[in-house]
């Protein structure tokens, strides 16, 4: 099993700063990519940001220019810098990584419990 453990949310005011961090640990062989989604209350899960293993990055474009998604392979943790933020913003911010479990075995996607992060106006 892969577990994320994802750290950082918070109430801010709009035009803040928050960072978020996400560490893996577990069974895990390589990642191939990190990165966060957000649920906001009565929609779905949306992509925020995702890198891969070799620093490829993918941004919602609501957030691009504001947010910077950066990963630290040694440590396997996913870090999210948010900057400007919005009160739009507001949702549940989710970890998720795509991993190998084993040498012989496909990639899996797994999912952190999610962070909280509020934005008021």
């Amino acid at each position: 099993q892969v577990q994320l453990v994802e750290s950082g949310g918070g109430l801010v005011q709009a035009g803040g700063s928050l960072r978020l961090s996400c560490a893996a640990s577990g069974s895990i062989i390589r990642i191939n990519t990190m990165g966060w989604y957000r649920q906001a209350p009565g929609k779905e899960r949306d992509l925020v940001a995702t890198i891969t293993r070799g620093g490829t990055t993918n941004y919602a474009v609501s957030v691009k220019g504001r947010f910077t998604v950066s990963l630290d392979n040694a440590k396997n943790t996913v870090y999210l810098q948010m900057n400007s933020l919005k009160p739009e913003d507001t949702a549940v911010y989710v970890c998720y990584c795509n991993a190998f479990r084993s040498s012989i075995g496909p990639a899996y996607n797994n999912w952190g419990q999610g962070t909280q992060v509020t934005v008021s106006s």
